[in-house]
């Protein structure tokens, strides 16, 4: 792991809800357990809507916080089309090259940021079928056999 990711990690910006956000969007994914939330709010600058704070609460994997850390600090400043126009490559590139397992972190972000940005969930980074969240709404099924 770079020392980049590390001290994301270790000291991870913007973490937590907002209240009062503008906008706020969600990604996961039951299969794999991660689940991101992204809370933003605007302000206008020169006549534009602008990114003023953005933060976030993850449900994953420590690589998902660093990078979610480094993205709200990426956006703001950005319209929200500039912000749309960001790739989980790009809002993971200065933590630098991501391992090949771990670039889902990324795309995990780029979808809760395209969710709250567009209240829709981004295709490649949100899979179909149910969220993790989904689940935690749903009575769990159980099933138990008794063998003679």
């Amino acid at each position: 792991m770079s020392d980049k990711i590390e001290d994301a990690i270790r000291n991870p910006q913007n973490l937590g809800e907002m209240s009062g956000a503008d906008a706020v969007g969600t990604a996961g994914s039951s299969d794999c357990g991660d689940m991101l939330r992204m809370w933003i709010k605007f302000r206008e600058v020169g006549g534009r809507k602008v990114i003023d704070k953005a933060t976030f609460q993850s449900f994953g994997c420590q690589t998902a916080i660093a990078v979610a850390s480094m993205a709200t600090e990426m956006i703001k400043g950005k319209t929200p089309g500039e912000a749309l126009a960001m790739s989980g490559t790009d809002l993971s590139a200065p933590l630098g090259p991501l391992p090949p397992m771990k670039i889902h972190c990324a795309q995990l972000v780029e979808g809760a940021l395209k969710n709250a940005l567009t209240g829709e969930p981004s295709g490649a980074s949100r899979p179909s079928g149910p969220t993790l969240s989904d689940s935690f709404h749903q009575p769990a099924k159980v099933t138990i056999k008794l063998h003679s």
